[in-house]
């Protein structure tokens, strides 16, 4: 049985901040000489991680969008600047269904 190093959890974080490829990190893992069911194992976890930071920033997204949404809301009802009506109901929502949307494009994918 070849013998298999624990990766630390430094690499794992240094392969996230520079946003790279599954298939970079198991190209890198294979030309270590690792077993191949460790590397599998190790593969599974960096994506497990790469979708939870995904993830993430889309709840972000859908809670920057369901608030512009809400503040689009309440000043189309207040109607603050009448010349302003038709921009806040049309363009703020728009906006906001928007942002929502690609929150959850980032949840879902």
């Amino acid at each position: 049985m070849p013998y298999t190093s624990a990766i630390s959890a430094d690499f794992v974080q240094q392969w996230l901040a520079d946003k790279r490829s599954v298939e970079s990190v198991q190209d890198e893992l294979m030309q270590s000489g690792l077993d191949p069911e460790f590397i599998q194992e190790r593969l599974a976890t960096y994506r497990k991680l790469v979708h939870a930071r995904r993830q993430t920033a889309g709840f972000l997204y859908m809670g920057i969008g369901a608030f512009l949404g809400f503040v689009s809301c309440v000043l189309t009802l207040v109607n603050p600047v009448p010349e302003l009506y038709n921009w806040i109901l049309y363009g703020l929502t728009s906006v906001a269904i928007g942002i929502i949307f690609v929150g959850l494009y980032f949840v879902f994918e």
